[in-house]
C-alpha cells in the first residue's frame, strides 16, 4: 500500500467543498424514489466527484453485514465486475478499508504485493491504481467506498483528502437512507400484517355466522383448514370471504 502521509492541507477550501457535499447528499435523499435508486446515484455522484482533473474513474459502494460483502451499488458494470473479482478471491483492498477502517491507496497494481491474484485479475481489466475509503456506519455493519482509475498514481494528496471528506459525509446520509429504508421496510411489514389480520378476523365472523359458533371455535376451525390443505391461514381467510363476496375490497386504518 502506498503510504499516506497528512492530508489535512491538502485541499485548498475544504468548507465550500464540503458544504456542496451537504446539499448534494441532501437532494440525493429527497429526490430519490427508493434505496435502490439512491445508492445508484451517489455511486454515479461519487464518480462525476472523485474523478481527478481531466481523468475519469469509477466507483462502487459496498455494504458488508455481519461479514458478509455487498456491493449495493456501481457508477458503471464494469465497476461493479471489479468488486465481484474481489469477493470471487475472498479479500482485498475494499474489503480490507471495511474491515479495518482505515483508507487503502494503491497506485500501481503491478506493484501491490497483498492481493496478488486480485490486482492482477482487475490489471487485466484496464484498472491501474484504486483508493478505497472506508464509510462508518452503525452496528456489526461496515461500507467502503471504492474506486478505480485506468492511471498508474491514478489519486494524488488532494484527490485522496477530497475523497475522505467526501466519505465522512456520505456515511452520514448513507446511514440516514438506510434508517428510513428499514422504517419503510417495518411500515410496509405493519401494513402487511394489518391487512392479513382484517382478512381473518372478516373470515372468522363469517364462519361464525355460518356455524354458530363462538369466536374461538371459529379460529379453530380456520385453522384446522389451513393445516389440512398447507395453506397460509391469510389465504385460507381470503378464501372465505370470496365465497361471500366475490369482489371483497378490504380496508384498514393503515390505508392512505
Amino acid at each position: 500500500m502506498d503510504s499516506l502521509p497528512n492530508t489535512a492541507d491538502a485541499l485548498s477550501s475544504p468548507a465550500a467543498f464540503q458544504d456542496g457535499i451537504v446539499s448534494r447528499l441532501q437532494d440525493l435523499v429527497l429526490q430519490t424514489a427508493d434505496a435502490e435508486d439512491f445508492f445508484k446515484e451517489l455511486a454515479v455522484f461519487s464518480a462525476s466527484l472523485l474523478a481527478p482533473p481531466g481523468g475519469e474513474v469509477i466507483c462502487n459502494v459496498t455494504v458488508a453485514r455481519r461479514k458478509r460483502p455487498l456491493t449495493i451499488a456501481s457508477s458503471t458494470p464494469r465497476a461493479r465486475e471489479m468488486d465481484e473479482l474481489q469477493y470471487s478471491f475472498g479479500d482485498g483492498p475494499c474489503l480490507s478499508a471495511t474491515r479495518t477502517g482505515k483508507t487503502i491507496y494503491v497506485g500501481d497494481v503491478s506493484t501491490e504485493r497483498r492481493w496478488p491474484e486480485y490486482v492482477l485479475a482487475v490489471a487485466a481489466h484496464g484498472v491501474r491504481s484504486l483508493l478505497c475509503v472506508p464509510l462508518e456506519l452503525e452496528g456489526d455493519s461496515s461500507a467502503a467506498l471504492n474506486i478505480y482509475s485506468s492511471a498508474v498514481l491514478g489519486f494524488s494528496l488532494e484527490d485522496i483528502a477530497r475523497a475522505e471528506l467526501f466519505g465522512e459525509q456520505s456515511a452520514k446520509t448513507l446511514r440516514l437512507e438506510l434508517r428510513l429504508t428499514q422504517l419503510r421496510d417495518a411500515k410496509e411489514d405493519l401494513e402487511a400484517a394489518m391487512k392479513s389480520r382484517t382478512a381473518i378476523d372478516i373470515a372468522v365472523g363469517v364462519i361464525m355466522a355460518q356455524n354458530r359458533c363462538s369466536q374461538v371455535g371459529a379460529m379453530a376451525i380456520l385453522r384446522k383448514a389451513s393445516n389440512s390443505r398447507n395453506i397460509k391461514l391469510r389465504d385460507v381467510a381470503a378464501g372465505v370471504i370470496q365465497s361471500i363476496s366475490p369482489a371483497p375490497e378490504l380496508r384498514t386504518h393503515f390505508d392512505e
